[in-house]
């Protein structure tokens, strides 16, 4: 039987017996997506403002095909005029690619 699906992410089974529970989606942003930034700085993608510090850049710059978790800041979604405001991230932890890892 296949697992219940629900608009904005899948439910998954933690353990036989238990409940379906919905399950996050993570996502993950690489340099290259991040269009090979080469400054620290806050640019605007379609998702929304994605901060990136020195240290972020630094990680890409030694492990080029690192992919980084997007971490959404808290945050009003509308402003004063009560016009919708993008969201805003930045880089969380990141992991390499197989081949990344080999390399020294």
């Amino acid at each position: 039987m296949a697992p219940p699906v629900a608009a904005g992410g899948a439910f998954v089974r933690v353990r036989p017996g238990d409940r379906w529970y919905k399950r996050s989606v993570v996502n993950k942003i690489t340099w290259q997506r991040a269009g090979g930034v080469t400054e620290p700085g806050r640019y605007m993608f379609t998702f929304g403002w994605l901060t990136v510090t020195a240290d972020d850049l630094a990680v890409w710059k030694m492990y080029p095909d690192a992919a980084f978790t997007l971490v959404k800041l808290p945050g009003n979604k509308t402003d004063a005029l009560d016009a919708v405001v993008a969201e805003e991230f930045h880089l969380g932890a990141f992991e390499l690619s197989p081949r990344g890892a080999d390399e020294p």
